[in-house]
């Protein structure tokens, strides 16, 4: 079974830090994005406090970026809670989604459940990540394990492109019994339909730092995506752990028949664009196709075809050395 320590709550957390996008209501609050962009993270922090001091979300949580990486102002967790807080309470998703995860991280969890609600409700991975592990774990009080929106939730963060949630949707597929697993599907595709067309559009980056979760103007962070520790549970007795939902592709042709597992997209053109990247990183794929497997609402990128698992655990390496997930699919 899945569980989420508390540094995992934190790296997840660290690892997913926005900033405002060019279109702000203010002109200081883009005036300070550029100056952050632009390294000078001083004149960022004069140009959104008088705005935060006002009132306003995006301002509030920018400042909160500041004071969480150190960076403008001394790095101070509790004055980054607060102007999280201060936007969250405005409905600002994403400082939601932060907040909440800092609460989680520091044991509140009462506090911190109906912030990750909203944050997932609004479609932030990260958010839905942790509710979904913790719902799969029946880690909330009082509410017990619901594989159904579990299964669900991770479908949504994998389908935005979350390496952590593909890896947990993975592990779910082995355990949530096959009729839970497509409530799940029909309850992820009601939770796409009310947060719009899925995934949002890419933003153009910002700097060349470690990958976001989703595309964006990202905060440098020097903690990269972990993946999650996960903890099997063995399938309950007398009954052998279902087979997992997926449609049945068309068989790669070749002797072995393995594949590796580089992924969950949104859509087939988003796989094969991060195929296209991956590619370009890892000379190892340049002998194997792409392989796009529709499981639901999203699309699983493999490629293959390998001779073993031992030769799947070669090319996975040389995925994972890229910073990449990867791991081995069976024949």
């Amino acid at each position: 079974m899945m569980c989420i320590p508390a540094r995992q709550i934190a790296a997840t957390a660290a690892a997913a830090a926005f900033l405002l996008g060019p279109g702000a209501a203010f002109a200081g609050v883009k005036e300070g994005v550029d100056a952050w962009q632009a390294g000078n993270y001083a004149a960022a922090v004069r140009e959104w406090r008088p705005l935060a001091d006002q009132g306003d979300p995006d301002a509030e949580f920018n400042l909160g970026q500041g004071y969480k990486l150190g960076r403008g102002v001394p790095a101070d967790m509790r004055a980054a809670q607060v102007w999280y807080e201060k936007a969250a309470q405005q409905g600002h998703a994403q400082a939601q989604a932060n907040l909440g995860l800092i609460l989680f991280q520091n044991g509140e969890r009462g506090r911190a459940l109906p912030w990750i609600r909203k944050a997932a409700d609004a479609g932030d991975p990260r958010a839905q990540y942790v509710l979904g592990t913790a719902l799969f774990n029946g880690d909330l009080p009082g509410v017990g394990k619901d594989w159904p929106r579990a299964y669900a939730l991770m479908s949504r963060a994998a389908a935005q492109g979350l390496p952590q949630a593909a890896n947990n949707l993975t592990q779910m597929d082995r355990f949530v019994p096959l009729a839970q697993r497509r409530q799940g599907l029909a309850l992820a595709q009601q939770m796409e339909r009310a947060q719009g067309s899925g995934p949002p559009p890419p933003r153009p980056a910002a700097t060349a730092h470690v990958p976001a979760p989703r595309p964006g103007p990202a905060v440098a962070s020097a903690v990269p995506a972990p993946r999650p520790p996960v903890r099997t549970p063995a399938p309950p007795p007398g009954r052998p752990a279902p087979a997992p939902v997926r449609p049945v592709p068309a068989p790669v042709g070749g002797a072995g028949g393995w594949r590796i597992q580089l992924g969950a997209f949104g859509s087939a053109a988003n796989a094969q664009k991060a195929w296209a990247a991956l590619r370009g990183k890892a000379p190892a794929l340049a002998g194997l196709r792409p392989v796009t497997v529709p499981a639901g609402p999203v699309t699983r990128l493999q490629a293959g075809p390998l001779p073993s698992r031992a030769a799947a655990d070669k090319a996975c390496a040389a995925v994972k050395a890229t910073g990449a997930a990867c791991f081995p699919v069976a024949p």
